[in-house]
């Protein structure tokens, strides 16, 4: 199997401030290229340098079939930003000025109780969007997006987005189903939420996160939230995260990897949801 080079018009090159966080090799979407220049020694304490970061547009799925008129707007205008752990990307009630795309790395869209408590609304990988309810009405941000590890964004003028919604067939149909899938899961989210069993709570939340990919013979639960983040998601506590955990792995339901969780079960632990 081959594959094809990416054009000129398919990349984009952008300067990026190096004062942020440094790339890394895992959980980088495709074909990202950074350099600095050969003759310099990069330093990170040195807002003033830049790195060229370099990104095939097509391989960002809402991008990926866009007209070559479309792919040359959108790499005019794409604009890219670094942050570090725990760096807030997205702040609840901001101005809706851009539509966002997660490159590397992991983010989680939070809200803040009356009472000060974060509670997590979902997960973010490499390749997904984000941002676009403000963008699309023109509103202030509904939810905070914190990095959950060093990640890098691409954000994308509110105007070249809405020429996007408006005039590509593809990224229409994309964000539609994208949508759609969204209030279904924020449903089946509020359900899990009146779950008053603790330990059922986290059974359903494992069952929402796993997916099977093609080829694959077993369920998983790619980029584990921490056992905290998990907390702060269903409203419990983390040791009451770790200890179900620890129970679904010692009765031989889950076994945990770097990063990921397998479901050696799915029987069981569907059981264990449904209760």
């Amino acid at each position: 199997m081959t594959t094809s080079k990416p054009t000129a018009a398919d990349t984009a090159d952008v300067p990026v401030p190096a004062d942020a966080a440094p790339l890394t090799s895992t959980t980088v979407l495709s074909d990202i290229a950074v350099a600095t220049p050969a003759t310099e020694q990069r330093d990170p304490s040195d807002p003033n340098q830049q790195m060229n970061i370099q990104i095939h547009l097509r391989k960002i799925p809402l991008l990926a079939n866009l007209s070559e008129e479309d792919i040359l707007r959108v790499r005019t205008d794409i604009r890219i930003r670094q942050y570090n752990k725990r760096d807030v990307v997205l702040q609840k009630g901001a101005t809706g000025d851009s539509l966002l795309f997660l490159l590397t790395g992991q983010l989680q869209v939070i809200d803040v109780t009356e009472d000060g408590r974060a509670i997590g609304l979902r997960m973010l990988a490499p390749g997904d969007f984000f941002g676009e309810i403000a963008v699309i009405n023109g509103s202030m941000r509904s939810a905070s997006v914190v990095a959950l590890t060093p990640v890098l964004v691409a954000l994308l003028p509110r105007a070249t987005a809405l020429h996007l919604f408006s005039h590509s067939p593809s990224v229409a149909n994309q964000m539609l189903r994208f949508l759609a899938e969204k209030v279904q899961r924020d449903s089946e989210f509020r359900a899990l939420l009146s779950i008053h069993n603790t330990s059922k709570r986290i059974y359903t939340f494992l069952e929402l996160l796993k997916e099977k990919k093609p080829g694959d013979e077993q369920e998983v639960v790619e980029n584990l939230p921490t056992h905290q983040d998990i907390a702060n998601m269903i409203n419990t506590s983390r040791e009451t995260v770790t200890r179900t955990l620890l129970t679904l792995v010692q009765q031989g339901i889950i076994k945990k990897g770097t990063h990921r969780l397998i479901i050696v079960n799915p029987e069981a632990l569907q059981k264990l949801a449904q209760g």
